[in-house]
């Protein structure tokens, strides 16, 4: 808290400083830029400043401490807890709201309590306790009054990190074979999935490229056929389960692909028919078609 004899400095010398608040605050050594501002404003509207000095009212209304404190109460008593759920306010705010409104829960609120040393054998019974359990852990510290972190860091030290906080058996899962067999049709069903959805492709894929029906046999196609057909598809399926879907061999495969790749001596020819097929609304046969190439 600063005299008025020093917040009266600290203005002037901001006036005469043409208000540079770093300047002022290195000449003078306080205060902060928020109060040099505030202490401004209020020498501006009276041309003076308060005698005293007066601290601004808390933001925070009655209904949202009240809000705090029963946030408070009532989930643990969790201090980090609250912020984190309202948003607001600070520690130390909260720890003054709580010891207004509630002292008795002073102890737990405002700094570190001085600690109890326990006995090795109330310890390993907190820790049989907490692993046997039935409720939550949170019953078991309050019952034997002691925080919750506390009750798992005697776990931790007796049992180690690695066991489990509690060894009751969970009702959602299964035992142990009617895990192993739920995994089994698990993986079954997806080998299923994934087959249907190689059969579907194909026969997609046949009806694009080939012009063939939905319905066709794909074990009936030509090895030049299939091999379009694999191509088509090998960034969506492994080659081994393509070829052998269509009954394909390797070399057969590998064989047609490398013809595929060699250029179409015909390629010009072939595009010169398509376009007097369109260019004569798709009406002219062979006979026209082979006429107006002579021409």
């Amino acid at each position: 808290m600063y005299s008025y004899e020093n917040r009266i400095r600290a203005v002037k010398l901001y006036i005469k400083l043409r208000k540079r608040t770093a300047a002022t605050i290195h000449q003078l050594g306080y205060p902060t830029k928020n109060s040099l501002k505030s202490w401004y404003l209020q020498y501006e509207r009276s041309r003076d400043l308060p005698a005293a000095y007066v601290r601004s009212r808390s933001k925070f209304s009655h209904e949202q401490k009240k809000l705090a404190v029963d946030h408070y109460l009532t989930h643990g008593c969790c201090i980090a807890a609250t912020m984190k759920a309202l948003g607001y306010p600070g520690r130390g705010t909260l720890a003054a709201w709580i010891d207004e409104l509630h002292p008795e829960s002073r102890q737990r609120v405002v700094g570190k309590a001085a600690s109890v040393p326990q006995s090795p054998e109330l310890k390993k019974m907190a820790v049989l306790e907490l692993c046997t359990r039935q409720g939550s852990a949170q019953a078991v510290a309050q019952k034997l009054g002691v925080s919750r972190p506390t009750l798992y860091n005697w776990k931790d030290r007796l049992v180690g990190r690695e066991a489990p906080a509690s060894m009751k058996r969970r009702k959602d899962s299964p035992p142990e074979p009617e895990r192993a067999e739920l995994e089994r049709q698990v993986e079954s069903l997806r080998r299923d999935l994934q087959h249907l959805q190689l059969e579907h492709d194909l026969l997609k894929k046949a009806n694009e490229i080939l012009k063939k029906d939905l319905g066709v046999d794909l074990l009936l196609l030509t090895n030049r056929e299939k091999t379009l057909l694999v191509d088509a598809l090998r960034q969506a399926h492994s080659l081994s389960d393509l070829l052998m879907e269509l009954d394909l061999a390797r070399s057969s495969y590998f064989y047609h692909r490398a013809r595929l790749q060699v250029a179409d001596k015909y390629a010009g020819v072939r595009r010169t028919i398509a376009d007097i097929f369109e260019l004569n609304r798709r009406c002219y046969g062979y006979r026209r078609i082979h006429a107006s190439l002579s021409h």
